[in-house]
């Protein structure tokens, strides 16, 4: 029996006998009704204050060129990794809150569902990076400046993001293996990789491994060089005979420390990511309120923070902030 109000068209190969989805239905916030347009309201400031704060860092570092060093270029492909981030997923967002337009084509949503993680493994990979700056900095700081040049920075940022594509290129391949014989019904307003593995009706055991895999290749191997990296500059701090020395020293990285503990152990993209897996993992007995409350911390509140905090990242981009903002007489 078929239902045109509630499930999308399908199509079916038949050679194979495997129902390929045409679409998806996405899903606002259950039980809000006509309120969800309220719910909208926030999530619509929300998404013009990430975008201006992020927006506005990305242009300060690329028309003062006194900023074009290491740090603040890496913060700047933080900036608009979290700018992409936004784009991908937001504006449909909104649109399903506010004008109940919940159909999403099958290849639209594996293209958000790859742009999501994407963006987060190239975020922690840069937050690698900057650990890696920082010690080149206190470990070596009279070839500092030969060793990180802008074209091996390029060729960071490069390798970053061939990483985070080549990763995820596979799990994708996976999801269009699968045979989807459920109703094709999400239970957010964007397209989550843990939600996705939900409707298939064959074997997802290969996905969930390969998804595992990634988390540990990337956010743990991260993790590992970026603390690795601390305890090579706390031992090369400790060889400074000067305290003051000392203090400058450490002072340097307290912004980067700040970054990462949030991004890692705080409202990051970490925790909120990990933590929407293992209710999908673990919490299926849960109210899908606690699925919606995590997948939208996950979509709102990284980008929001991580526009504050990089804007004390480092004190020459809060100090450019305002030279430039500020007209010039004639």
């Amino acid at each position: 029996v078929q239902n045109p109000g509630l499930l999308p068209p399908f199509i079916q190969d038949s050679a194979s006998q495997v129902f390929l989805p045409s679409t998806f239905l996405l899903t606002g916030i259950p039980g809000m009704g006509s309120g969800t347009v309220w719910i909208a309201i926030p999530f619509c400031c929300t998404y013009v204050v990430s975008i201006l704060g992020i927006s506005a860092i990305v242009f300060v570092v690329k028309a003062d060129r006194s900023l074009h060093e290491p740090m603040s270029l890496f913060l700047c492909v933080l900036a608009a990794a979290e700018l992409g981030l936004s784009l991908a997923t937001l504006p449909k967002v909104l649109s399903v809150l506010l004008f109940g337009s919940r159909e999403i084509r099958f290849d639209t949503c594996l293209t958000q569902m790859f742009f999501i993680p994407c963006f987060s493994i190239l975020d922690s990979g840069v937050l690698w990076a900057m650990a890696f700056d920082h010690f080149m900095a206190i470990h070596n700081p009279l070839q500092y400046a030969s060793i990180l040049t802008t074209p091996s920075i390029s060729g960071i940022g490069l390798g970053l993001v061939v990483r985070s594509v080549g990763l995820l290129l596979p799990l994708l391949i996976l999801l269009k293996k699968l045979s989807f014989c459920r109703a094709h019904v999400l239970a957010h307003a964007f397209c989550l990789h843990p939600n996705l593995l939900q409707l298939p009706c064959a074997d997802i055991k290969a996905n969930s491994m390969y998804g595992l895999f990634i988390v540990v290749v990337t956010f743990g191997l991260d993790l590992l060089f970026i603390i690795l990296s601390y305890v090579m500059i706390v031992k090369t701090v400790l060889r400074i005979a000067s305290k003051e020395e000392r203090l400058k020293a450490l002072n340097t990285c307290v912004s980067h420390i700040c970054a990462v503990l949030i991004y890692y152990f705080g409202f990051g993209d970490y925790i909120p990511m990990i933590g929407l897996s293992m209710v999908y993992r673990f919490g299926k007995p849960a109210s899908p309120l606690i699925h919606v409350l995590m997948a939208n911390i996950y979509l709102l509140v990284p980008p929001v923070l991580n526009s504050i905090i990089y804007r004390v990242i480092t004190k020459q981009s809060s100090r450019g902030m305002p030279k430039l903002l500020t007209p010039r007489s004639c």
